[in-house]
């Protein structure tokens, strides 16, 4: 017989886990600051889909984008991924923000998102695939 979780239990493994994704994300961002990925030979993990392929993913160009946003270069993270940047940063933030919320209010969030949505960001990223690998 399962067990409800109480708003204090909620609350303290939501404030471990942010803490510990906070720690990861700190560490890995003092790491990509000090790492300039638009240099060659750099300590990074390449994309495995460029690797198999040779095309670029939607995903392709993020961690320069990050280092690029990092140390305040707009422009150049829109060149690296614009879509990336418009679309799916301010979504991670919005998804995260809600999360960390209701486990701060003792509440469980889990976020759906139904099939049409699964669909469409599917179709923003094909779109986008085909679209950065014709121009480049």
């Amino acid at each position: 017989m399962p067990v409800e979780p109480t708003e204090a239990s909620i609350r303290t493994r939501t404030v471990r886990r942010a803490s510990i994704a906070l720690g990861v994300g700190a560490s890995a961002a003092v790491y990509l600051w000090h790492t300039d990925p638009h240099q060659p030979g750099q300590l990074l993990i390449p994309c495995p889909f460029k690797w198999a392929t040779g095309l670029l993913c939607p995903l392709c160009g993020g961690t320069r984008m990050a280092y690029d946003l990092m140390h305040g270069d707009v422009m150049t993270a829109f060149h690296d991924n614009a879509v990336l940047l418009v679309l799916a940063a301010p979504a991670v933030a919005y998804a995260v923000g809600r999360w960390l919320v209701a486990g701060l209010g003792g509440r469980v969030h889990r976020p759906r998102l139904p099939a049409r949505g699964n669909a469409v960001v599917l179709g923003i990223a094909a779109v986008w695939m085909v679209a950065r690998n014709l121009v480049s």
